[in-house]
């Protein structure tokens, strides 16, 4: 069975005033994120597209045992991002460009340089970011992107340019890690298939239908279907750019199409 999922628009301070297409802009507001709801047999994962036209906040989420000690709910935050579009010379900021201490990181994001002691990477279309949960981050403007994450919104904010919003910086800092970004987090789809997250909460793969390329192993079971470009025909249901669908089970014969298509499947690890 394949079913697509309802979405849900965001309103955010940082986000554009149109979405680009396929997606309707169905206010007055600046939309920043696109969420499709999660199905019940499935509701681990949540997948969200994220427009931004200027930085968001400098961030951390905790994980899963961190979560419950504040008593927030049984799952922390792991995501990874996949860049659709990036307007030239636009980056991203994950991990610090040395090993900073909680004294170092709250006297700098206090007084803003926690930007600066951040590794901003210029990103292209295709690029792909695994952030586990404690990662300090930011999105930088210009940016637009696919999110797959664990099914919870706990973010504690360290630093946002001065806007009128909620810091969070206690809690922020103790669930954040001062260490620079590892390299192996970082992939990029460069070819017709291949695994960017292989994590204790999800796996997430591209492969592009119609190629002869060997899809990586994924369980007997529900995955999210995310066209990244192109169009997927499977069991009737055509799926294209800005959806997203459930399949209770996945057969790659069953698959047609010209789609170059991420999978997500719950980690039965976790």
């Amino acid at each position: 069975m394949i079913q697509k999922l309802p979405v849900r628009f965001v309103e955010k301070v940082w986000g554009v005033e149109r979405l680009p297409s396929p997606f309707p802009h169905p206010s007055e507001q600046s939309i920043g994120e696109v969420w499709f709801e999660p199905p019940p047999e499935l509701d681990q994962l949540l997948v969200k597209y994220i427009f931004a036209s200027e930085r968001l906040s400098v961030q951390a989420h905790p994980d899963d045992h961190q979560a419950r000690a504040m008593e927030l709910g049984d799952s922390g935050k792991s995501e990874c991002w996949v860049i659709l579009d990036a307007e030239p010379g636009a980056t991203i900021a994950v991990g610090f460009r040395e090993e900073t201490s909680a004294e170092e990181l709250r006297a700098s994001a206090i007084d803003g340089t926690i930007v600066d002691k951040l590794v901003w990477h210029e990103v292209f279309s295709g690029d792909a970011f695994y952030i586990p949960a404690g990662t300090v981050h930011a999105i930088g403007g210009g940016v637009s992107l696919i999110e797959v994450q664990q099914n919870s919104d706990i973010t504690f904010r360290l630093f946002d340019y001065g806007r009128p919003r909620e810091l969070h910086l206690d809690r922020g800092i103790e669930v954040s890690s001062g260490s620079p970004y590892p390299a192996e987090h970082r992939g990029k789809m460069d070819g017709d298939s291949g695994l960017l997250v292989d994590g204790p909460h999800f796996r997430l793969a591209y492969w592009r239908c119609g190629s002869e390329a060997p899809l990586p192993s994924f369980d007997r079971g529900p995955l999210l279907l995310i066209p990244f470009s192109g169009e997927l025909f499977a069991e009737g249901v055509a799926l294209g750019e800005g959806e997203c669908a459930y399949a209770s089970s996945l057969d790659m014969k069953a698959l047609s199409g010209d789609c170059l298509l991420l999978l997500a499947q719950h980690s039965s690890s976790s």
